[in-house]
């Protein structure tokens, strides 16, 4: 799957490069929003496509508030592994580059920014978190009011490690070494003037045209390679993300995971519940299915994992097996604690919702409290079915007897057994019940 859709998008771009003139295409990349496993994708693919498109240059249009981590690492090798140069743009005023767009900034051949945006802010959140207070993942233009305090040990290495990364992009771009530093210790931010005046960037412009007419003539070095670049008379193409992009987009969304995860187990149970409906079971199936694709390119936590599930199962036990809330209430619990841990990034757009959680939880603790409830009626009601329902009951002897005979109850007639004589037409009451035999007493007149 994954080969055909990049074989079309590479025909389609080859055809709209063949649409246009002969003086050759510029691929935009769009980076819009928090970096995921999609914007990955999207990326690398768009990249291997332009290549095979011709593409003189490359160019992403940044305007994020950061990711996750793996997928901008993701990013990060497929510019640093492509033969077609890649500029970064961080456009159009008011945006920014902010902690994983700042890694692809720096990565890219060319860095430039339009007037009015900002970038920085690169200290790792996804690994541990950070101490409390000095977390930068809100990603604040000009934040750099604390450096990061020193940590456990993970988060120490966290930073040590993104550090280097950073510091090593900054190297091979020949940009400013020492800042990229700062923004990883100390969450350090900086708006498109600054960072142009410190090297920290190549080119200030106010649009893309412009950016095009300053990077006419360039000198780059791609893989090795020296290389001059003409954007004189170049054809924009924006590439649009395909329907896989979007679809991964959609359910690597830890909120929208969740719910497949939970629309898949229950349809699933309501299927084994409920053999041969069918509906549930296919349902929960797919669903459960897509959940673990999106699992597989999240951050997941299992041991959250395992509590959600754990809860479930000890909610849906107290259906089958009531135990009057100790089931019920432990699930609760084990569902609530699983939710809140199963995605845990500390990246914005990257977590589970919390009134999502609620949602989820209120509905199934309402769920197991009404099973609570029609057991606990039901252990009060009396028996109205069976043979115990005869106890207490009044029936009327059908012959005269001494020990042995027969009486009628709700028009059906039984065997009945009496210490006492009894006469046809008396009243008599239920004292015992053996297997087909009635044990009976005469009725006391009232």
């Amino acid at each position: 799957m994954h080969d055909i859709a990049r074989g079309l998008l590479g025909i389609g771009l080859l055809c709209a490069a063949f649409l246009v003139n002969a003086a050759g295409t510029v691929m935009v990349l769009d980076i819009d929003g928090p970096i995921g496993p999609a914007t990955g994708d999207y990326v690398e693919r768009g990249i291997e496509s332009a290549t095979e498109a011709g593409a003189r240059l490359i160019i992403l249009r940044i305007n994020t508030p950061g990711g996750l981590d793996s997928a901008m690492r993701d990013i990060v090798r497929a510019i640093l592994a492509s033969t077609v140069p890649v500029s970064a743009y961080v456009a159009p005023g008011g945006a920014r580059a902010a902690s994983a767009g700042t890694y692809i900034l720096y990565a890219c051949h060319i860095a430039a920014m339009a007037p009015g945006t900002n970038l920085g802010a690169a200290t790792p959140v996804q690994i541990g978190g950070l101490p409390k207070g000095d977390s930068p993942q809100d990603d604040e233009p000009g934040r750099s009011d604390k450096p990061a305090k020193a940590g456990d040990a993970k988060e120490r290495k966290a930073i040590n490690d993104a550090a280097a990364y950073l510091r090593s992009l900054a190297q091979l771009r020949q940009r400013n070494e020492d800042w990229a530093e700062k923004a990883v210790r100390e969450a350090a931010s900086l708006p498109a003037e600054e960072a142009l005046a410190i090297g920290v960037i190549d080119l200030v412009v106010a649009d893309m045209d412009q950016l095009l007419v300053a990077l006419n003539g360039r000198r780059l070095s791609i893989q090795g390679r020296d290389v001059t670049l003409d954007t004189e008379g170049v054809q924009l193409v924006v590439l649009e993300p395909d329907w896989r992009t979007k679809l991964l987009s959609v359910i690597a969304d830890p909120n929208i995971a969740y719910i497949l995860i939970l629309i898949g187990i229950y349809g699933l149970i309501f299927e084994f519940y409920n053999p041969g409906f069918m509906v549930p079971g296919v349902v929960g199936a797919i669903c459960l299915l897509l959940a673990l694709f999106a699992l597989q390119v999240l951050p997941v936590n299992y041991a959250g994992l395992g509590l959600l599930i754990l809860g479930i199962v000890f909610m849906v036990a107290e259906a089958f097996a009531p135990s009057f809330g100790a089931l019920g209430i432990g699930g609760l619990v084990a569902f609530v604690f699983g939710s809140i841990f199963l995605i845990e990034t500390g990246v914005p757009g990257y977590g589970v919702s919390l009134p999502l959680i609620i949602t989820f939880s209120v509905t199934s603790g309402a769920f197991f409290l009404g099973v609570i409830g029609m057991a606990v009626k039901a252990r009060r009601r009396p028996v109205v079915s069976g043979q115990e329902q005869l106890l207490g009951l009044t029936g009327t002897v059908m012959q005269d007897f001494a020990a042995e005979g027969r009486i009628q109850i709700h028009g059906e007639s039984w065997r009945a057994r009496s210490s006492r004589p009894l006469h046809r037409g008396e009243q008599v009451h239920v004292t015992r019940v053996d297997g087909l035999t009635l044990y009976v007493e005469p009725k006391e007149e009232d």
